[in-house]
């Protein structure tokens, strides 16, 4: 981007957030145990137009309205990078630990952590600088209802809360029409918080998981 170009602008981030919560550190890198692993999602390389296929997936289209150009995916993560919001991820699946040799290592899920009082969602509840949120957006829907996207949700609160002893609280706040994702929350012991407007056209259900 050049030094006049218009500043990419991250369209959840709150710039009104109260200063305790703007001085909190940037989103914590959790380690997963096999099948999965979590790398860092590459805005120089390939990952982009990975991801500006995977948007345009019809299941993806409907939940996260994202289709965007590998460019503005591009933007998008460096703008995250640069600050202490959120980072971009893909999960990727060791396919032989679940009974599928020949698929091999397979990237298989977008993934962002955020610090929710920095989010949109910050105004809807009482945020600690240290709570994590998340978002996942898995690539192929015939990997879902096989206890897979469930089961790395479930290790992923074990990942945050051993990462960052001062996490008291994971949230996620999928589209209120992404019942696969609400179901698997519920499994691993999330409480819905309520369905929630936050904006004209972007209806959310709130969930939280506390540390104890």
């Amino acid at each position: 981007m050049s030094e006049t170009a218009t500043p990419y602008v991250l369209a959840r981030e709150l710039i009104d957030a109260p200063a305790a919560i703007r001085r909190g550190p940037a989103p914590t890198s959790p380690r997963f145990d096999a099948p999965f692993t979590l790398r860092a999602a590459d805005p120089e390389g390939a990952d982009p137009d990975l991801l500006a296929e995977w948007m345009r997936r019809p299941h993806l289209l409907q939940t996260w309205e994202q289709a965007w150009t590998a460019e503005r995916r591009r933007l998008d993560w460096r703008a995250q990078l640069a600050g202490t919001y959120s980072r971009p991820y893909i999960l990727v699946l060791d396919f032989a630990a679940v009974g599928q040799p020949e698929l091999g290592r397979r990237d298989i899920a977008y993934v962002e952590l955020y610090r929710p009082g920095k989010d949109e969602v910050g105004r809807l509840y009482a945020a600690d600088p240290y709570d994590m949120g998340f978002h996942i957006a898995t690539a192929d829907p015939a990997l879902l209802g096989r206890g897979l996207v469930s089961g790395w949700i479930g290790q992923l609160a074990t990942a945050v809360f051993a990462a960052e002893p001062e996490c008291r609280r994971i949230i996620c706040d999928p589209d209120h029409r992404n019942a696969p994702m609400r179901r698997a929350l519920a499994k691993n012991g999330y409480r819905e918080l309520g369905l929630f407007d936050v904006r004209p056209d972007r209806r959310i259900a709130l969930c939280e998981l506390n540390r104890a």
